[in-house]
């Protein structure tokens, strides 16, 4: 069951709970407020269900509240960052911004991390990037927890990428997973006792299935796409672990648990490249023609990011939706 709590109560239990794990207080406004938009736009699975096991990070000493990343190396419109562990969320806003820095100095800006953690839901960075007037693209590796197309056991990540692109009538934000749903929503359906909607994975003879239980038992997602999925999220793994000198996903699972990681942050600026006097009108024709498109009986074409703005603003008026057990755990916290 969902309950709905208000923002400000949300956030200042958050601050309190991470002020006990020694954030600093920019450290922690930052990492609440990125959890709480997750749950606003209506991504709880990266949201707020996922500050629990974030403070289980931390408690095993994976995640590092103090520490802060580092230039390594810089070249041009490149830069290379160790993220020393720290919380992935903050460690993963700050190289989107120095991104957005270097794309507005020199039309664009390339940011590598190593050794960093889960972001959680990457698509705030690409808002990030859009709220900001650039072009954002950002991915970052995983554990392995997908098969190779015909495989049997995990060996690649469902490895996150994000492409947004903003907008005067509202911004393109696409955020997906390398799987055809990500764990935290097949998470979100198995703590609703559901199946999931689409084929999301194999069970362990092989067989496709709907069952987030047996998906999340072996590890087995489907890749987006099949084949072409499989084979677009070795190529993000191996261009991150490359771009940053970290971990490549074999690596990280050598670990046993998921964290190291190796992200990339690509962002360019419309106004520096001279795409500024006719981007609008060249986005607003693309989505208008999307929207002539004939639909099958029930269904609505939307362009990626459409509803989140709403959703934000409705989550805001009425409390943000939690499953009650997740916001029980949060509680229990403090």
């Amino acid at each position: 069951m969902e309950i709905r709590v208000p923002v400000e109560r949300i956030k200042d239990t958050l601050l309190e709970i991470l002020g006990k794990f020694h954030f600093s207080p920019r450290k922690a406004e930052l990492c609440s407020k990125l959890f709480i938009q997750s749950s606003l736009d209506g991504v709880p699975s990266h949201g707020l269900d996922r500050f629990p096991v974030f403070i289980e990070m931390i408690k095993k000493g994976l995640v590092k509240p103090s520490a802060d990343p580092e230039l390594v190396f810089s070249f041009g419109v490149f830069e290379r960052w160790n993220g020393h562990l720290g919380p992935g969320p903050s460690n993963a806003f700050q190289s989107m911004e120095r991104a957005i820095e270097l794309s507005k100095k020199f039309g664009l800006g390339l940011v590598a991390l190593e050794s960093t953690n889960h972001w959680m839901r990457a698509g705030n960075y690409g808002l990030q990037a859009a709220e900001a007037g650039c072009i954002g693209i950002c991915f970052t590796n995983t554990k392995p927890n997908m098969p190779a197309w015909g495989g049997s056991e995990p060996k690649l990540g469902n490895n996150p990428l994000v492409i947004a692109i903003p907008r005067e009538k509202g911004h393109v934000v696409l955020d997906m997973a390398m799987s055809q749903f990500s764990y935290g929503k097949m998470n979100t359906y198995l703590r609703r006792g559901e199946e999931m909607p689409f084929e999301a994975g194999f069970e362990a003879t092989g067989k496709l299935s709907k069952s987030p239980a047996e998906i999340i038992e072996k590890e087995l997602a489907l890749p987006v796409g099949l084949w072409k999925g499989a084979g677009l999220s070795m190529l993000l793994d191996m261009l991150a672990s490359l771009l940053s000198g970290g971990l490549s996903t074999h690596e990280v699972g050598k670990r046993g648990e998921e964290y190291a990681l190796s992200q990339v942050f690509l962002c360019l600026d419309p106004v520096k490249l001279g795409m500024d006097q006719w981007a609008d009108q060249k986005l607003d024709g693309i989505i208008d023609n999307l929207k002539q498109s004939h639909v099958f009986e029930g269904q609505v074409v939307r362009y990626p990011g459409e509803r989140m703005m709403d959703l934000r603003k409705q989550n805001i008026e009425l409390g943000v939706p939690v499953h009650t057990d997740v916001w029980e755990k949060i509680v229990k916290m403090l």
